[in-house]
């Protein structure tokens, strides 16, 4: 099976609220060297057959993505060696 990865994230001019409680409690954790923080989502498909990126390009556009709000990046992750 091969699998794709679709990333999706709000588009930068998006207001991040959950992204921002976190940017904001790092302070408290003593981390100060953080300038923001985006929180987004990874999806995994897997394909029965070969990685078919186009095929996931329009799984994310038309159900897991919102284009008004979201960004999403495609692709398909080297398999590296069995450990």
């Amino acid at each position: 099976m091969a699998r794709v990865v679709v990333d999706v994230m709000l588009k930068p001019e998006i207001l991040d609220p959950q992204g921002q409680a976190v940017a904001d409690a790092l302070p408290r954790l003593g981390i100060s060297e953080v300038a923001s923080v985006r929180i987004g989502r990874r999806v995994e498909i897997e394909f029965t057959g070969e990685a078919d990126l186009e095929r996931a390009r329009e799984i994310a556009d038309k159900l897991l993505a919102n284009p008004v709000i979201e960004d999403f990046a495609v692709s398909a992750p080297q398999e590296g060696p069995a450990a």
